[in-house]
């Protein structure tokens, strides 16, 4: 077992080695270097000022504002909602190691080979209906409807859009016969949503006479796929339906291959379809993304705040339109990101603006776009009016945007709204306070660990063993456990140190990722960072000098407590008039003392 524990270790840390933490997080957060950190706004919680620091040295990561940290498995896992298999094995891809199947149980190995199944069939599926567009004669009206939307065909050849035959020319199951003929099982195929089962058996094809654009994840894989209807038919629009690889709340369209576009501009477009996003890209706007046949929620705004600082939604001027921007101002509101909304001229979509006006008509739009709150506040005011009875439905319609801002968010606009509706900010903020999370107060709340309120001697031994459990057995030596036993909380620590020792694996990384989530773990955290702790790690000369500080600190500990006993001894012999022992317990009184005054002249020079 310990040998099997060690290996899987190995391979962790030859993985964590091999990573770039500031790479990998640096792909879905801005990073800037701030001394040896790099500092950027927390992809986990929303925040304006960036509270969220990435130590290169140690590959950790830290945010001093939710308390969320780790390494670069632990940013896999709760960024990219991977289990840790999942995790490992994505990094050991990217890293370009062979990972050994038998790390794994049996049971996570059978969990990521039905995702590289999902996978393998998304790609397979998207080198046949790219193949069939361009070069099946069934695909003829495909391409005639192309042209007609103006999309060229290097731009169909860069997104890889396909084509699914009707069942006139491919039958019902024209994709589903080929991915089984490459050996693929029709229940993956189906899990995969390319595959319907039948209630009398058999399956079909869920794309037909569509236009397919595939649907990336941002590692670059194929996930899953959207469709356009050539002909009358409902749905106009279909997305594959989620997966094991595929969750529609999080992905954007073209977030993957728009994404250091988006970097660079710090801007983002948010448009409602696939070919409002294709036309815009065409006409050389590539900034531009697309939620996946459903409304923007709060993780696709959480997403782009990763990439920039301002997002602009394009939306149709219709009811449909007005609704799903009303629906996305609390999100933006919470996480924190500059929105601004531009609605469409009234039966125009992106597609058709940019056709009839060009570029100019786009940056025309944009630049007369109001910012979110704003927005919201005229649409209330134009579907309620302003007389008493509308007021009162306006400050009611307000509230959830209120509850979504922070506090000074809140503040400044209940001042805002208040002023232009003509009534007192108590009457608006009164309302508020029904609807403020409690939550919010939660998160902000500070905890504090054990290990603060030692006396702080102690303190500095718990964080030169964190930061160096190597000398743990020199400081054993010393008297540490006879030290420790005045103070609960390091016997437990002494324990838990024990136990890491004894499985073989006792390193700064694996004490933090086996403390359970709480005061203790975000204390580690902190010393990672260089709060209340060194920053990195000392030179191998300046490990030992603190070490044997620590060492003379403990002996002397030891010393003064050696000679308490001797005067309860030498007090004990007085009373019973024993002479011999009496002197033999001062002259060992004297020993001590000299020991103590040695070690006392040591420790001075060390402060």
């Amino acid at each position: 077992m310990t040998a099997t524990f060690s290996r899987q270790n190995e391979i962790k840390n030859r993985i964590r080695e091999s990573t770039d933490i500031i790479r990998l997080i640096g792909e879905s957060v801005e990073l800037k270097k701030a001394g040896a950190n790099y500092l950027g706004l927390c992809p986990f919680h929303a925040e304006k000022t960036p509270s969220f620091s990435v130590n290169p040295g140690r590959q950790f990561f830290h945010c001093f504002g939710c308390g969320e940290s780790g390494d670069v498995f632990s940013f896999m896992m709760k960024y990219h909602r991977l289990s840790f298999p999942e995790a490992l094995k994505e990094l050991a891809r990217r890293a370009g190691i062979e990972l050994p199947e038998r790390t794994l149980g049996r049971a996570e190995q059978e969990q990521l080979k039905r995702r590289d199944r999902l996978y393998a069939i998304n790609e397979a599926a998207a080198v046949l209906y790219q193949k069939t567009l361009f070069e099946s004669p069934a695909a003829k009206p495909a391409r005639a409807y192309l042209g007609e939307r103006r999309i060229p065909e290097d731009a169909s050849m860069k997104y890889r859009l396909g084509y699914a035959p009707g069942p006139d020319h491919g039958g019902w199951n024209f994709v589903t016969n080929l991915l089984q003929k490459n050996g693929m099982a029709v229940a993956d195929i189906e899990r995969a949503g390319l595959a319907v089962k039948k209630e009398q058996g058999g399956y079909y094809d869920r794309f037909r006479d569509r236009v397919l654009f595939p649907i990336y994840d941002m590692s670059g894989r194929v996930v899953a796929f959207g469709g356009r209807i050539l002909g009358e038919g409902k749905p106009k629009y279909m997305n594959s339906p989620e997966s094991l690889v595929f969750d529609k709340s999080r992905l954007l369209f073209g977030l993957y291959q728009h994404r250091e576009t988006i970097r660079k501009q710090r801007k983002a477009l948010v448009v409602e379809g696939n070919f409002d996003l294709l036309s815009l890209v065409v006409h050389g706007i590539d900034n531009v993304v697309a939620p996946l046949g459903t409304a923007l929620t709060r993780q696709h705004v959480r997403s782009l705040r990763g990439y920039c600082e301002e997002v602009v939604l394009l939306f149709d001027g219709d009811a449909a339109g007005l609704k799903a921007a009303m629906r996305s101002v609390p999100f933006f509101l919470a996480e924190q990101v500059e929105a601004l909304v531009a609605l469409l001229p009234e039966g125009h979509d992106p597609d058709t603006l940019v056709r009839e006006q060009g570029t100019s008509g786009i940056d025309t739009l944009i630049d007369q776009a109001l910012a979110l709150p704003e927005f919201v506040f005229e649409t209330l005011v134009k579907q309620h009016g302003l007389t008493l009875n509308g007021k009162n439905r306006i400050i009611a319609d307000l509230q959830p945007l209120l509850a979504a801002g922070d506090a000074s968010q809140r503040a400044l606009m209940i001042a805002h709204f208040s002023e232009k509706l003509g009534v007192p900010p108590g009457r608006m903020s009164r309302a508020a306070v029904r609807v403020i999370s409690p939550a919010t107060v939660a998160v902000q709340g500070k905890r504090r660990s054990s290990f603060e309120s030692l006396p702080r001697r102690y303190r500095q031994i718990v964080d030169f063993l964190i930061l160096y459990p190597e000398f743990f057995d020199i400081l054993l030596a010393a008297g540490l456990e006879a030290v420790v036993m005045r103070e609960p909380v390091l016997i437990d620590f002494m324990d838990f140190l024990k136990e890491l020792a004894g499985s073989g694996e006792c390193s700064p990384e694996t004490i933090f990722s086996s403390l359970s989530d709480g005061p203790e773990r975000d204390y580690v955290a902190r010393l990672f960072m260089g709060i209340g702790g060194r920053e990195g790690r000392e030179g191998a000369e300046q490990q030992e000098m603190m070490c044997e500080e620590l060492v003379s600190w403990l002996r002397e500990n030891s010393s003064q407590r050696d000679e308490a006993d001797l005067l309860e001894q030498i007090r004990m012999a007085q009373q019973a008039g024993d002479h011999e022992t009496l002197m033999e317990l001062l002259r060992r009184k004297q020993e001590c003392g000299r020991k103590r005054t040695g070690f006392c002249d040591k420790l001075l020079k060390n402060e």
